[in-house]
């Protein structure tokens, strides 16, 4: 049978084209199953990719739907092509910023946009071969594009196909969607979803949201040339995350050129023309923004709808999604989830080590109980990162979360102005933060604030999980001159602390008695 209605990208180049043969071929024929299978996987993002290729690995026969674009938001509109851009828009800044290394740069750096999103386009469409269609038949997994719906417990239906299962997993992921702001509707905007289809750079972008993907893009737009207003409603960018941390971005955002726009609420939208105005309460005033754009960069809702979850016992809602527990089971014990439906934290490798998750209880329940349970979510430690310029990386947890949890801790700090190779790189606006649980160097949480944040959490992530602590960092030898240096600064800060006084007093003894 056929696989569902042929997908158009826009614009329909030879990029697009290559990408859509890859994840959603136009002549693909689903295949006829053949008895019961071990897992039926629905959804085809980092969370359903990473739970079949697995479960096929070890030999469990498996299905794979997906209705849309193979590879999910990652690899179609979200990681793939924002790293692209962003990494295009730092390339516009170093050049920029050249004349400070004493790199003299004619006037006037010339941005094509339009090759900017061709250079997206051509490597989205390069990387899509991993998460082909024709790769994962190739593994032994049974791909079907199409609409799925639960029939009974152990059923599931696809494009005119009956699926039996043993197991199954829900991994459809999340979605866009509009915020409750009267006249957005009407007004028209992007999202996450859209914006990689533009061919033309907005004159004027207004952003809703200072999250993650609120701020990358308001810089990235703003280097690029646009005029860009960056809209949040509370009283900081990066809600989430430390006060101090989010205004060492903040500030570049601000020296970028970006207008940041906080404790503001967006009363209507209205079209006027090919222009959009925004009437704006906060403050004690009122004011309009008149732009030729208006970016959603916050709001996601769960995949849920018509997938007959309730016909099978599955419990869901639409802002959280589906119901697991910590095993990451719905309340079918036949039925799993993992990734944006399911977790609060919505990032690829959170749906990555979910999946995982669920592969082996789903399929090694019964060998997990023997090696003493279950595989749990709540065990997981999970980083992440805001890829701005500085990134703004953290792990476990942070001050708030620690007094909000009764846990007691001391906290070591070292920022990038000391750090020689920070100095070097012209990249001293930052922090390494590292919260311990008091008396003791267990590592709790981090925040890094640097260029490359993202890449040096990790060791600090890597601790944690083995179960080392500050004297593991400290003892680490880090090459010079790196900005890595600066854990290992922080780290020694906390050994520095542990000499109190009497400490002192004795070794200085113990020196004098040893001369």
């Amino acid at each position: 049978m056929s696989a569902s209605e042929p997908v158009k990208l826009t614009p329909w180049d030879d990029h697009n084209q290559a990408l859509v043969a890859n994840v959603h071929p136009p002549d693909w024929v689903n295949p006829t199953p053949q008895g019961r299978y071990n897992l039926v996987v629905v959804g085809a993002g980092a969370a359903g990719l990473i739970s079949a290729a697995i479960a096929a690995g070890i030999g469990a026969k498996v299905a794979l739907i997906e209705r849309h674009l193979i590879g999910g938001d990652c690899l179609n509109v979200g990681c793939v092509p924002s790293k692209a851009l962003l990494r295009a828009a730092r390339a516009v800044a170093d050049v920029r910023n050249a004349g400070e290394f004493g790199v003299r740069v004619p006037a006037g750096v010339d941005v094509d946009f339009p090759a900017i999103m061709e250079r997206m386009r051509e490597l989205r469409a390069r990387i899509s071969p991993a998460d082909s269609a024709k790769r994962y038949r190739e593994m032994g997994v049974d791909v079907y594009l199409g609409e799925a719906r639960f029939l009974t417990g152990n059923r599931v239906a696809v494009a005119g196909r009956e699926l039996e299962f043993s197991k199954a997993v829900i991994a459809t992921g999340a979605r866009a969607v509009a915020l409750p702001i009267p006249g957005l509707s009407e007004a028209g905007c992007l999202t996450n979803e859209t914006l990689f289809s533009l061919t033309e750079l907005p004159e004027r972008l207004a952003v809703i949201g200072a999250g993650p993907i609120g701020c990358e893009m308001a810089q990235a737009f703003t280097r690029f040339g646009s005029q860009v207003s960056l809209l949040e409603q509370v009283c900081q960018i990066l809600p989430r995350e430390a006060p101090d941390a989010a205004r060492i971005v903040a500030d570049q955002l601000k020296s970028d050129g970006v207008r940041i726009i906080c404790d503001t609420l967006i009363e209507r939208i209205e079209r006027r023309g090919e222009a959009r105005t925004l009437h704006l309460a906060g403050q004690g005033s009122k004011s309009e923004l008149t732009v030729d754009q208006v970016l959603i960069g916050v709001g996601r809702a769960p995949n849920v709808a018509g997938l007959g979850l309730e016909d099978v016992g599955v419990a869901f809602d639409e802002r959280d999604g589906v119901k697991v527990d910590d095993c990451l089971r719905t309340t079918n014990p036949r039925i799993y989830a993992c990734g944006d439906v399911c977790l609060p934290t919505k990032f690829t490798h959170t749906a990555d080590a979910s999946a995982q998750i669920v592969v082996q209880n789903a399929l090694f329940g019964v060998l997990n109980l023997a090696q003493g349970g279950r595989k749990k979510f709540s065990d997981l430690i999970i980083p992440w990162c805001t890829y701005t310029d500085p990134e703004l990386a953290h792990v476990g947890l942070s001050e708030k979360d620690a007094e909000e949890k009764g846990i007691e801790i001391a906290t070591f700090e070292q920022p990038f102005g000391d750090i020689d190779r920070a100095m070097l790189d012209g990249e001293t606006e930052g922090l390494v933060r590292i919260h311990v649980r008091k008396g003791s160097d267990t590592i709790v949480g981090a925040t890094i604030v640097a260029r490359h944040a993202g890449d040096m959490i990790s060791e600090i992530t890597a601790v944690m999980k083995a179960g080392g602590g500050m004297g593991s960092l400290g003892s680490t030898i880090h090459p010079y001159p790196t900005q890595a240096e600066a854990i290992k600064r922080s780290a020694n800060a906390y050994t520095r602390s542990r000499l109190t006084p009497a400490l002192q007093r004795l070794f200085a003894k113990w020196m004098e008695w040893t001369r």
